[in-house]
């Protein structure tokens, strides 16, 4: 008896399994591009995917790209006309190379450390060096506070709030009630 109830089981799967053709309930082919490359991009952007690398890490919206930061992207922005040392997003630090205007004597160079990617006043930690060089090339170099830190750092902050709040706009979607009382 308990033979023929596994046996029928057996076949019932079977038979259940064999009528889906090999398609999985919902995948519906014209949903998805052909090409390769825009199904993956399809499949990042609603998040799925099969990574076997970050199995530990908690999964969600938190991203390792420097063009999700806003502060970075703001910071960068903002000095776009210096040259740039060192930028490294992981490490978090951008450092400028030595820039003058038309004085060839006196140079102006920045660090920006981020401390935390929230946009904060004690998310940045700023640092300007300034080198001024006599006739003779010997050149002093000196970090300085003053009026130009402050307003980098509020140029930045603001740019940086400008930007999240752009992308808040982008990802806003309103909630559509649907009534479910009516029914066909």
């Amino acid at each position: 008896m308990i033979f023929l109830k596994k046996i029928s089981f057996f076949l019932s799967a079977i038979l259940i399994l064999n009528s889906c053709n090999g398609k999985l309930p919902g995948a519906d082919a014209k949903k998805f591009p052909p090409e390769p490359d825009k199904r993956v991009k399809k499949n990042l952007e609603e998040g799925r995917g099969f990574r076997l690398m970050d199995m530990g890490k908690k999964k969600g919206g938190t991203f390792d790209f420097a063009s999700s930061n806003e502060l970075w992207r703001a910071s960068l922005d903002i000095i776009d006309f210096m040259p740039l040392a060192s930028a490294n997003y992981s490490g978090g630090i951008i450092i400028t190379d030595w820039y003058s205007e038309n004085n060839s004597d006196e140079a102006i160079k920045i660090t920006i450390r981020f401390l935390s990617n929230e946009i904060r006043t004690d998310s940045l930690l700023i640092k300007i060096y300034y080198r001024k060089c006599d006739l003779n090339l010997n050149c002093s170099i000196s970090e300085k506070k003053g009026s130009l830190n402050k307003e980098l750092m509020k140029k930045i902050l603001k740019t940086a709030a400008t930007y999240e709040k752009q992308n808040k706009d982008k990802k806003f979607k309103p909630y559509v009630l649907t009534d479910t009382s009516k029914s066909n």
